[in-house]
C-alpha cells in the first residue's frame, strides 16, 4: 500500500515516516504543499497523510484543488489546528478523517488502514482471495486455514495483488505499491518476488498476462 505524507515539520514527519514503514507501507514524503499537490496529481496513491499549516501552499488550498480536479484519493488530515469549526471545514472540503496532533503513531496507521478499507468499499480489515486470506494488521498469510510464511516485500506484493482481485497490475504499479521514493530497487525484483510467491502458494494462484503484468487468482 503506497501512502503520499505531506508534513513539514521534520520531527513529526521522520517519526510518521518510519512509523508507516515499518507497518508495511511504501511512504513518500514531500514538505510542502506544492510539492504534495504536484506528487498527488502525478502518482496513484492509496491514500494521503495531510498537514494543512504547510509552506508554498495551505493543506486546505491543497484538498480543494485535488477535490476540484476529480482527484478522489483518500486523504487524512493531521493537524494541530484543533477547533470544532477547523475539523468540519476539513471534512467538508474533502478530507476522508481528521487527526489532531499529538497523536498516536498505532492510531494513525489504523485510521489508514480502514480509511483505504472505506474507499475500495470493505467492510473488513482481511483481504480474502479464494483460498488465500491476508491480514494487514497481524501480517499474516493462511492459505486454506494453512499460514504461510512471507518476506515483507513478498508479503506487500501478495497484499497490492489481492487488494486489486482480478486486476492484471504491471510490474511498474507493484514496484510503485511496495517502495517508497530513495529506496533501492533492483531491476528484476519484482520478479523474484513474484517467483517466490509462486513457489509458496502454487502457480495457479499468481496468473502471469504474458507483456502486461500479474493478477491474483480464485484458484
Amino acid at each position: 500500500m503506497r501512502v503520499l505524507l505531506i508534513e513539514d515539520d521534520a520531527m513529526v514527519g521522520k517519526a510518521v515516516h518510519r512509523g508507516l514503514v515499518d507497518a508495511g507501507f511504501a511512504v513518500d514524503w514531500v514538505t510542502d504543499g506544492r510539492s504534495g499537490e504536484l506528487a498527488l496529481g502525478n502518482r496513484v496513491y492509496d491514500a494521503a497523510i495531510l498537514d494543512l499549516g504547510l509552506p508554498k501552499k495551505d493543506g486546505m488550498a491543497v484538498l480543494h484543488t485535488l477535490r476540484n480536479a476529480h482527484n478522489s484519493v483518500p486523504i487524512l488530515i493531521a493537524s494541530a489546528r484543533d477547533t470544532v469549526r477547523d475539523r468540519i471545514d476539513g471534512l467538508e472540503a474533502g478530507a476522508d478523517d481528521y487527526l489532531l496532533k499529538p497523536f498516536d503513531l498505532d492510531e494513525l496507521v489504523a485510521r489508514m488502514r480502514a480509511l483505504v478499507r472505506r474507499h475500495m468499499g470493505s467492510g473488513t480489515p482481511f483481504l480474502e482471495v479464494g483460498s488465500l486470506r491476508l491480514d494487514p494488521l497481524r501480517r499474516q498469510v493462511m492459505q486454506a486455514g494453512v499460514e504461510v510464511e512471507l518476506s515483507p516485500l513478498e508479503f506487500a506484493v501478495l497484499e497490492a495483488l489481492m487488494r486489486r482481485p482480478g486486476v492484471v497490475l504491471s510490474r511498474e504499479r507493484l514496484e510503485e505499491a511496495v517502495y517508497g521514493w530513495g529506496e533501492e530497487v533492483i531491476s528484476n525484483a519484482i520478479e523474484v518476488h513474484l517467483h517466490n510467491l509462486r513457489k509458496k502458494l502454487g502457480a495457479a494462484v499468481i496468473k502471469n498476462i504474458r507483456g502486461v503484468g500479474y493478477r491474483v487468482t480464485q484458484g
